[in-house]
């Protein structure tokens, strides 16, 4: 497969956006049912997101492969999502260094604990460990890391 290429988000992506994100975060997390999420997502990726955020999209001949979303006024990093036949095959690494051209003077995000694949992703590629705190939607239990790690 060749490489894939980035591009910013357009309205017409928003369908196969949203579907990524659902069927990623089910792929990761079986127990939760993300079919009855969809609804409360598509309204938070207009309301929240889209407003604030830069979206760049990971996508290979039309087909869309990752996206990371970069709020670059407040530094964070909301999302960065790859399709799961996709983990490991540098989409992810592509994503964060557009997320840090973006966002040069540093990101911030929350990972949940219990996802450590995506600490040690994190960790690899710059950032640290920030503190504790909760998910404020649903109260999960997340780390606050932070790129660059000296950055205050």
């Amino acid at each position: 497969m060749a490489p894939a290429t980035l591009r910013p988000y357009t309205p017409a992506d928003e369908d196969a956006a949203i579907e990524l994100w659902r069927r990623t975060w089910a792929q990761h997390y079986p127990h939760i049912d993300f079919n009855a999420r969809v609804n409360w997502w598509r309204e938070r990726w207009r309301q929240e997101l889209l407003p604030v955020a830069y979206v760049v999209l990971a996508e290979n001949d039309g087909q869309l492969l990752g996206f990371v979303t970069v709020d670059p006024k407040t530094k964070y990093l909301d999302q960065i999502v790859v399709a799961p036949e996709h983990w490991g095959s540098g989409i992810a690494e592509a994503l964060l260094i557009q997320a840090k051209r973006l966002s040069p003077d540093g990101l911030d995000l929350l990972v949940n604990k219990d996802n450590a694949r995506a600490i040690r992703f994190y960790e690899k590629h710059g950032f640290a460990y920030a503190g504790e705190d909760k998910n404020p939607v649903s109260g999960i239990a997340v780390n606050r890391m932070r790129w660059p790690a000296s950055g205050g």
